[in-house]
Parts: C-alpha cells; structure tokens; sequence
C-alpha cells in the first residue's frame, strides 16, 4: 500500500496497553453484571466463540466470566432465550453474536440456501422437510425430541448419525432456523422468525456495509488492527477491506502503525486510541486466567507477536510432547502473561485440578515469582468457585 503518512513506531508496552484496554482486560468490571452485562460484552468484543471440549467450563461461559466478574451461566441463557440479544451463528467458529449485527449475516444465510453448505451436502430434502414440519407443527425441539430416524454412517468424525440433526444444522446455516437455547451442549431448535417475533427477517446488510462492519468490529475489540487480525480466518474480505483502510487513512480516519517486532507487517488504528494513557506499572491490574479460545489468545501469531508468548493449544498433540499440558490456560498478570497453567475440573469431588504450571515471558525470572504465584492462587480460588458453581 503506498503510504502518505509514515507509520508510528509503536513498542510491544504499548500495543499490549491499547488491545487489553480494548478487549476490557484491564479493568475488573467493565460490563456490570447481569444478563445485560452479557449483550454488552458480546456487542463490544463483536463475538464469543462456542467450543465443547468440557475439561475446566465451556470457553463461552469463560470468556464472558474473564469480563463479567459475578458472571452466572443463567445470564447468558436470559440473553439468549428471554432478551435475544445474542443470538449463534458462525464468525471464524461458531459463536455468540450480537441480535442487532443480525443482517450483517444475512447474505451468508441465503448464500447457504442458494448454493447448499460443504458440511451438509449429504443432507436429503426429504429429511430437510421433515425437520421444518416439526418445528412448525410442534414448535421449538432438540434432536432428542426426534425418535424415527433410520441412522446413517458417518462421514466424518463428528457428524452425527442421525439424518434430522444434519438438516436442523443445514437449516441454520441457511436461517430458517435457529438455536433458542442451549442445556450444556443440548441445542434447541426453533423457527428463526418465530423466535424474534419477525414476519419476516431483516435485509441483507450490502457488501460496502459488511466490509465496514468487520473493520469496525476489529478497531473496538482490538484497537490495533492488522489485515490477518482483521479477517481471521477469513481472506476473501482482505481485498476489500483494505481499500477500505487505505480510504480512512487518506482521510486521516486511520493512522499506519509500525509495531516494534512486526517487520513488515502492517499495522492500522484511530488516532484517538494512541493517545497516551496514565502510566502504569505493567504488573499493574487484574489478574485472567483466560480461555484458549479467549479473542485475546486465538490468533496465535499476534499474541506472540504483542505478548512474546506462543501458546500452544496441545489437547490433540500426543502427551509425551506436551510442553504445557492437555488445556493449559494463560495466566495475565497486568499487562504480561506470566504462566500456562494446565487446569481440570473434578465435578465429582468438587475440586480444581492443579495438572501442571509452567512459568512463561516475565514469570520466568525466579525474583518475580512469588508475588506472582501469591496473584495467581487468589485468583484460583475465585476461578474454582465459578467452575463449580451450578
């Protein structure tokens, strides 16, 4: 991209200071509490990515408690069931999302319907048709609610066998469907208009509005913003939305940044955000033992890159070549992740799990140590007390 403003040289404090500020990391609560905290913070962060694996809470649930300190499961389950306002639908994964972003994904719904999805071309429209006549004869069902299926062999490893589950999860691709509610991992399926209470669903957001919208959604969560952090997991946006960045720094919008480390990547954010903040002891501010799939933690690349710390998620990687352990969870301390604590909850027993602790960036150097691990362990025992908590 030609530049016609040099970029500012920023150091990796200083990134750090910016993208916790904007993921709301360093402060202890900034949502408040309640299922309204739980629409904020998922409107503010544009996401909260779903996952299954169960060996400490579901990454949904931690995510939200890393920013919503009295977080209550039943907090989500309002805004998803009572308020809706957050609905699931797929971002990089499957995900939280805020109910007004609706029409941002409304051109993907209807490009599912039109071209079918690669997950489900196996499904039948008979079976389709069966589901849909269900849901409107009987209202909201789980897969469990369904008895008549003839299974079917699996075509991959996580494919269910069952043909109605594959065409309720084609149908909410396609957003005839939707999920009204979650018991664990248990989804309830209901008609997408009958849930929102629409006649019919919102128009499609255009093209120039979804670009906008994922630019814009990065800015607030990340406050520095490169292409890669922008569109993860997502290339075909990149051509669009940097024409979009190279339009908002012609008009001073944006300001090129040269992140100390990031050779020749580029980096992006508003003037506004680089003003300096109060100066602060980098060891200074709450405590996160955050979730590997935390938006702070799943771009692998530009955690190391701001943090100096690789995590590496090892639950699919052979035990004898685990450096971490099997769901080691970073460990913020201020502005520094210091550790990777590999943690399991006992439910039966009612008990967290200690299995590992490795000392990482800053907790490395023996003489920190000790204060560290006196932040940590007090902060353990809060965690302990959320995960067990019904």
């Amino acid at each position: 991209m030609p530049r016609a403003t040099e970029p500012r040289p920023l150091t990796k404090t200083e990134a750090r200071r910016i993208w916790l500020q904007a993921q709301r990391l360093d402060t202890s609560e900034p949502f408040g509490a309640g299922p309204q905290a739980v629409a904020a913070a998922v409107d503010h962060l544009g996401y909260v990515q779903i996952d299954t694996i169960h060996v400490i809470e579901r990454c949904h649930h931690h995510i939200l408690y890393s920013r919503i300190p009295g977080y209550a499961r039943a907090d989500l389950r309002q805004a998803q069931s009572v308020d809706k306002s957050v609905f699931e639908y797929w971002t990089h994964a499957l995900s939280y999302v805020p109910a007004k972003d609706f029409h941002y994904f409304v051109p993907a719904m209807r490009e599912h319907r039109r071209e079918g999805h690669r997950w489900f071309a196996s499904v039948k429209p008979e079976d389709t048709r069966k589901v849909m006549r269900l849901l409107r004869r009987e209202g909201a069902l789980t897969i469990r609610d369904i008895e008549d299926d003839v299974l079917t062999e699996k075509e991959h490893l996580w494919q269910s066998r069952k043909p109605s589950k594959r065409a309720l999860q084609l149908a909410f691709y396609t957003g005839e469907v939707t999920i009204s509610e979650r018991t664990g991992m248990l989804k309830t399926y209901e008609l997408m208009t009958r849930h929102f209470g629409w006649d019919k669903p919102p128009k499609p957001a255009r093209s120039a509005e979804i670009t906008a919208y994922l630019l814009d959604r990065a800015l607030r969560s990340q406050g520095v913003v490169s292409l890669d952090s922008i569109c993860h997991l997502d290339a075909p946006s990149k051509a669009a939305v940097r024409r979009l960045i190279e339009a908002r720094v012609r008009r001073k919008e944006l300001m090129p940044i040269a992140i100390e480390g990031a050779g020749k990547q580029e980096h992006w954010a508003r003037p506004e955000v680089l003003e300096a903040g109060p100066p602060t002891d980098a060891d200074d501010g709450p405590v996160h033992i955050l979730s590997p799939f935390d938006p702070l933690v799943i771009q692998r690349k530009r955690t190391e890159l701001f943090f100096d710390y690789g995590h590496r998620f090892e639950a699919y990687v052979p035990k004898e070549k685990r450096l971490f352990g099997y769901f080691a969870l970073p460990v913020l301390v201020g502005q520094d992740i210091v550790a990777a604590i590999d943690l399991k909850t006992d439910r039966q027993n009612k008990k967290l799990l200690m299995q590992k602790w490795s000392w990482v960036g800053k907790g490395a150097a023996r003489a920190s140590r000790k204060d560290y691990k006196r932040r940590i362990e007090e902060e353990l025992d809060r965690f302990e007390r959320f995960q067990l908590a019904e």
